[in-house]
């Protein structure tokens, strides 16, 4: 008998158990609640705390009332300029109308679907009427505004409130980069080439002015070498007439010894003679043989080696 009474008390308890969990819940201070029979709306719950329901009859959705982010797949719009960039851009959003959105999206997942299209097609729209350089100008933030307010006008229906549409970025397509960095290498390419060029013109103008001077600097170099040796060659006939003048046979012996040493200074130098040559006449005396005779004109000295 208490063992039968034991297990319809656990029953109960459990039955109660589950009457109660089903007709309680709990709606946090982030999130705000709808109540549904049957998938009808009932009522909104937006107070947090703890809240009843009929158990099986109704059931409970919950929305985050918190600021949620959506970030749509890049979009390819085309500028008033007619230059194609690919848009990368993100919006945030707040539920603010729990039953407005469970009647028109129902879900999280069905409002983005829509906030797609509509951010797609505001981009289009505002970003077609405006240049490439406006959007890289300080008319940006301009544009975002003019975006998120009619991203924010259309979405209102779904009984949310758009908080911000952001450009996270704007580029161009990776085609019409390349073919960008493939002009911009090109034009730097030929300005290298041209700057090569000019150097090289300077280059040459350079050396031929260089070489001009030189063959200046080397003529008039020659030039007063050439009268440097004609004056001294002057100075040493001078020099020689004079000696000549003043000792004439001393002068034609010191000849004479000059002459011996150019033809006597090598191994096999050998000459046909006779021995009363004039050439000899010193090797008989100091004073000659033919001291009588007028010793023969010195020759005139060999200019110095050039160098």
């Amino acid at each position: 008998m208490g063992r039968r009474v034991l297990i319809a008390l656990a029953v109960v308890l459990i039955a109660v158990g589950i009457l109660v969990d089903s007709s309680l819940f709990i709606v946090d201070q982030t999130e705000s609640a709808l109540v549904l029979q049957f998938g009808q709306p009932r009522r909104e719950v937006r107070t947090p705390g703890l809240w009843t329901k009929r158990p099986f009859v109704e059931n409970v959705v919950f929305y985050d009332n918190r600021v949620l982010d959506y970030e749509p797949p890049p979009e390819e719009v085309i500028v008033s300029d007619q230059k194609r960039l690919v848009v990368d851009s993100y919006a945030r959003y707040r539920i603010v109308n729990p039953l407005l959105f469970y009647q028109t999206v129902g879900t999280e997942e069905g409002v983005r679907a829509r906030l797609a299209a509509i951010v797609n097609g505001s981009l289009r729209r505002v970003l077609g009427n405006v240049t490439l350089s406006d959007i890289l100008s300080v008319k940006r933030a301009g544009i975002m505004i003019q975006i998120r307010d009619e991203v924010a006008d259309e979405a209102k229906n779904f009984g949310i409130t758009v908080v911000d549409v952001r450009l996270r970025r704007a580029d161009l397509p990776e085609e019409n980069s390349e073919a960008i960095y493939a002009r911009m290498k090109s034009e730097r390419q030929q300005q290298a080439a041209q700057y090569r060029g000019e150097g090289a013109e300077a280059a040459q103008t350079v050396r031929a002015t260089a070489e001009r001077e030189r063959t200046v600097v080397l003529a008039e170099a020659q030039r007063d070498g050439q009268r440097v040796r004609g004056d001294g060659d002057a100075q040493a006939v001078k020099i020689y007439a004079d000696a000549f003048g003043q000792d004439r046979q001393f002068f034609a012996f010191y000849r004479s010894l000059q002459a011996y040493r150019a033809a006597l200074n090598g191994h096999d130098t050998s000459f046909v003679l006779s021995p009363d040559s004039s050439f000899f006449r010193f090797f008989n005396g100091l004073a000659g043989t033919a001291s009588e005779a007028t010793p023969p004109s010195p020759p005139a000295p060999s200019p110095p080696a050039s160098h």
